[in-house]
Protein backbone atom coordinates (compact mmCIF):
# COMPACT_ATOMS: atom_id res chain seq x y z
CA UNK A 1 0.00 0.00 0.00
CA UNK A 2 1.04 3.31 -0.70
CA UNK A 3 2.82 5.55 1.97
CA UNK A 4 0.64 8.03 4.81
CA UNK A 5 1.31 11.78 4.87
CA UNK A 6 -0.19 11.67 8.69
CA UNK A 7 -0.40 16.18 9.82
CA UNK A 8 -0.01 16.84 13.16
CA UNK A 9 -0.58 19.73 15.18
CA UNK A 10 0.78 20.43 18.29
CA UNK A 11 -1.56 22.46 20.95
CA UNK A 12 1.03 24.70 22.54
CA UNK A 13 3.32 27.32 20.37
CA UNK A 14 5.76 27.18 23.30
CA UNK A 15 9.26 26.37 22.21
CA UNK A 16 9.79 23.98 24.62
CA UNK A 17 6.69 22.12 24.90
CA UNK A 18 6.52 19.06 26.42
CA UNK A 19 3.88 18.36 24.01
CA UNK A 20 6.63 19.32 20.97
CA UNK A 21 8.56 16.31 22.57
CA UNK A 22 5.93 13.95 22.39
CA UNK A 23 5.47 14.84 18.77
CA UNK A 24 9.37 14.53 17.83
CA UNK A 25 9.27 11.29 19.92
CA UNK A 26 6.05 10.25 17.83
CA UNK A 27 8.21 11.23 14.45
CA UNK A 28 10.56 9.46 15.25
CA UNK A 29 8.59 6.67 15.88
CA UNK A 30 6.37 6.51 13.27
CA UNK A 31 6.71 3.03 11.24
CA UNK A 32 7.45 2.10 7.67
CA UNK A 33 5.11 3.79 5.17
CA UNK A 34 4.47 6.42 7.54
CA UNK A 35 5.45 9.88 7.67
CA UNK A 36 4.32 12.61 9.86
CA UNK A 37 5.00 16.16 8.93
CA UNK A 38 3.85 19.28 11.11
CA UNK A 39 0.97 21.44 10.03
CA UNK A 40 2.04 24.54 12.78
CA UNK A 41 -0.71 27.00 14.08
CA UNK A 42 1.49 29.51 15.39
CA UNK A 43 1.10 31.97 12.47
CA UNK A 44 -2.97 31.96 12.31
CA UNK A 45 -4.32 35.11 13.56
CA UNK A 46 -7.44 35.42 15.96
CA UNK A 47 -10.10 33.95 14.45
CA UNK A 48 -12.97 36.22 13.24
CA UNK A 49 -15.96 35.94 10.95
CA UNK A 50 -15.03 39.67 9.67
CA UNK A 51 -11.78 37.68 7.79
CA UNK A 52 -13.87 35.56 5.98
CA UNK A 53 -13.98 38.44 3.39
CA UNK A 54 -10.73 38.47 3.22
CA UNK A 55 -9.80 34.97 4.23
CA UNK A 56 -5.99 35.24 5.25
CA UNK A 57 -3.16 33.27 3.41
CA UNK A 58 -2.16 31.63 6.59
CA UNK A 59 -5.28 30.11 6.88
CA UNK A 60 -6.16 28.97 3.20
CA UNK A 61 -2.89 27.53 3.62
CA UNK A 62 -3.51 25.75 7.12
CA UNK A 63 -6.93 24.37 5.85
CA UNK A 64 -5.15 23.03 2.84
CA UNK A 65 -2.31 21.50 4.51
CA UNK A 66 -5.36 19.28 6.49
CA UNK A 67 -7.25 18.43 3.44
CA UNK A 68 -3.98 17.37 1.74
CA UNK A 69 -3.21 14.91 4.71
CA UNK A 70 -4.16 11.29 4.70
CA UNK A 71 -4.67 11.76 8.61
CA UNK A 72 -4.46 14.32 10.89
CA UNK A 73 -2.95 13.65 14.97
CA UNK A 74 -3.45 16.29 17.23
CA UNK A 75 -0.70 16.42 20.19
CA UNK A 76 -2.15 18.96 22.92
CA UNK A 77 -1.56 19.85 26.48
CA UNK A 78 -4.51 20.85 28.68
CA UNK A 79 -5.06 23.89 29.74
CA UNK A 80 -7.31 24.51 32.40
CA UNK A 81 -8.97 21.28 32.33
CA UNK A 82 -9.96 21.42 28.53
CA UNK A 83 -7.79 22.33 25.45
CA UNK A 84 -5.28 25.72 24.66
CA UNK A 85 -7.02 28.54 22.91
CA UNK A 86 -4.18 28.83 20.21
CA UNK A 87 -5.56 25.20 19.01
CA UNK A 88 -8.96 26.07 19.22
CA UNK A 89 -8.43 29.35 17.19
CA UNK A 90 -6.61 26.57 14.87
CA UNK A 91 -9.97 24.32 14.43
CA UNK A 92 -12.02 27.25 14.20
CA UNK A 93 -10.10 28.30 11.12
CA UNK A 94 -10.11 24.74 10.04
CA UNK A 95 -14.02 24.86 9.81
CA UNK A 96 -14.70 28.06 8.32
CA UNK A 97 -16.35 29.31 6.13
CA UNK A 98 -19.52 27.58 6.93
CA UNK A 99 -19.52 24.33 4.53
CA UNK A 100 -16.01 24.55 3.95
CA UNK A 101 -14.96 22.68 6.71
CA UNK A 102 -11.25 20.73 6.66
CA UNK A 103 -11.95 18.12 8.71
CA UNK A 104 -14.69 16.50 7.46
CA UNK A 105 -14.10 12.84 6.84
CA UNK A 106 -10.23 12.76 8.19
CA UNK A 107 -8.95 10.36 9.77
CA UNK A 108 -7.99 12.04 13.36
CA UNK A 109 -6.06 10.31 16.48
CA UNK A 110 -5.27 12.52 19.41
CA UNK A 111 -2.54 12.20 22.39
CA UNK A 112 -0.92 14.34 24.77
CA UNK A 113 1.36 14.53 27.86
CA UNK A 114 1.30 16.83 31.09
CA UNK A 115 2.50 16.41 34.23
CA UNK A 116 -1.02 14.80 35.66
CA UNK A 117 -1.47 11.34 36.15
CA UNK A 118 -4.74 11.43 34.06
CA UNK A 119 -2.09 13.34 31.02
CA UNK A 120 -4.59 14.84 29.07
CA UNK A 121 -7.98 12.88 29.15
CA UNK A 122 -10.24 16.14 29.71
CA UNK A 123 -8.52 18.15 27.29
CA UNK A 124 -9.28 15.03 24.74
CA UNK A 125 -12.46 14.70 25.68
CA UNK A 126 -13.54 18.07 25.02
CA UNK A 127 -11.58 18.00 21.53
CA UNK A 128 -13.33 15.02 20.53
CA UNK A 129 -16.37 16.70 21.12
CA UNK A 130 -14.88 19.32 18.63
CA UNK A 131 -14.11 17.09 16.27
CA UNK A 132 -17.22 14.65 16.03
CA UNK A 133 -19.33 17.82 15.28
CA UNK A 134 -16.64 18.85 12.41
CA UNK A 135 -17.14 15.27 11.00
CA UNK A 136 -13.67 14.17 11.29
CA UNK A 137 -13.47 10.40 11.77
CA UNK A 138 -12.02 10.31 15.28
CA UNK A 139 -9.61 6.81 16.28
CA UNK A 140 -11.65 5.74 19.66
CA UNK A 141 -9.12 3.66 20.66
CA UNK A 142 -6.34 3.44 21.59
CA UNK A 143 -6.27 6.69 24.09
CA UNK A 144 -2.46 8.14 24.15
CA UNK A 145 -2.43 10.51 27.58
CA UNK A 146 0.33 9.95 29.06
CA UNK A 147 2.12 11.29 32.47
CA UNK A 148 5.27 13.24 31.65
CA UNK A 149 7.73 11.07 33.99
CA UNK A 150 10.75 12.22 31.49
CA UNK A 151 11.02 9.20 29.93
CA UNK A 152 10.97 11.23 26.34
CA UNK A 153 14.00 13.01 26.03
CA UNK A 154 14.20 16.80 24.59
CA UNK A 155 15.12 16.13 21.44
CA UNK A 156 12.32 13.27 21.53
CA UNK A 157 14.03 10.08 21.49
CA UNK A 158 12.17 7.85 24.03
CA UNK A 159 14.61 6.52 26.75
CA UNK A 160 11.84 4.13 28.15
CA UNK A 161 11.05 0.99 26.62
CA UNK A 162 7.48 0.36 27.78
CA UNK A 163 7.05 3.94 26.71
CA UNK A 164 8.47 3.19 23.00
CA UNK A 165 6.03 0.46 22.76
CA UNK A 166 3.07 2.39 24.20
CA UNK A 167 3.55 4.71 21.22
CA UNK A 168 4.76 2.32 18.48
CA UNK A 169 1.25 1.00 19.04
CA UNK A 170 -0.76 4.28 18.72
CA UNK A 171 1.15 5.11 15.46
CA UNK A 172 0.49 1.28 14.37
CA UNK A 173 -3.26 1.28 15.08
CA UNK A 174 -3.69 5.23 13.55
CA UNK A 175 -1.74 4.23 10.62
CA UNK A 176 -4.30 1.12 9.75
CA UNK A 177 -6.98 3.26 10.61
CA UNK A 178 -6.02 5.69 8.14
CA UNK A 179 -5.32 3.48 5.62
CA UNK A 180 -9.24 1.56 6.19
CA UNK A 181 -10.60 4.75 6.22
CA UNK A 182 -9.23 5.79 3.20
CA UNK A 183 -9.83 2.43 1.25
CA UNK A 184 -13.58 2.98 2.57
CA UNK A 185 -13.40 6.36 1.17
CA UNK A 186 -11.91 5.43 -2.11
CA UNK A 187 -14.62 1.79 -2.52
CA UNK A 188 -17.37 4.15 -4.03
CA UNK A 189 -15.08 5.64 -6.85
CA UNK A 190 -13.79 2.14 -7.52
CA UNK A 191 -17.15 0.68 -7.94
CA UNK A 192 -18.47 3.79 -10.22
CA UNK A 193 -15.59 3.58 -12.50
Amino acid sequence: MSDLRIGYLVGSISTDSINRRLAAALQQLAPAGVRLVEIGIKDLPFYSLDAEQDFPAAARQFKQAITDADGILIVTPEYSRSIPGVLKNALDWAARPYGENAFAGQPVALAGTSPSPIGTATAQQHLRAILVHFDALVLGQPELFLQDTGAIANDGSVTDEQTRGLLEDFLETFAAFVRTQRAAADAPQALAS
